[in-house]
């Protein structure tokens, strides 16, 4: 054999080397993304809307959703987010009715003791204005929206249950 028959086996060597090493490394980085994604993708639902009166402590721990509790709306919110639950205008309604009919919409938010209480006070804040502009949405004109800040704002459950803004009727 020749010396340029010998070089050019030893490249289609190295060439098929590399291509079998770049397989492998595409097939090893597919499946773990596949795998992430199916794991963060089949977690539980983001948000869910419930009328009952159950107690709060059934609160999913990081997930937002709305509660109707003997007629006071209960938004709840996952962690370090202002982002209302699906459901919260079908939860509204009886506050949009109330409203409608003389009385005013009181919203109160709260947070949990985790963390700075300063961004928790702020992030309470943001949570009851997206409460408000939900209300708003809802055709609720703002001079019948009162902001309310609650006597105690962290709650004596879990953190999930303080993690949530109140809204009820007021005079």
């Amino acid at each position: 054999m020749s010396s340029s028959d010998d070089d050019s086996q030893q490249r289609f060597a190295l060439g098929f080397l590399f291509a079998l090493i770049a397989l492998v490394i595409s097939v090893v980085v597919g499946t773990v993304v596949v795998k992430r994604v199916g794991a963060s993708g089949a977690a539980k639902p983001a948000a869910t809307a419930v009328a009952s009166n159950a107690p709060a402590a059934a609160v999913a721990d990081d997930a937002a959703s709305v509660r109707v509790e003997n007629g006071v709306v209960k938004f709840y919110f996952a962690t370090a987010k202002a982002e209302l639950a699906t459901g919260a205008n079908e939860a509204l309604a009886d506050v949009v009715k109330g409203v409608a009919e003389g009385k005013k919409a009181v919203i109160s938010g709260f947070h949990d003791a985790t963390g700075d209480a300063a961004l928790n006070a702020e992030l309470a804040k943001q949570r009851a204005f997206a409460v408000r502009d939900a209300l708003k949405g809802l055709g609720v004109a703002e001079d019948k929206i009162e902001l309310k800040k609650p006597e105690e704002t962290t709650a004596t459950g879990s953190n999930a249950e303080a993690r949530r803004v109140e809204v009820a009727l007021g005079a």
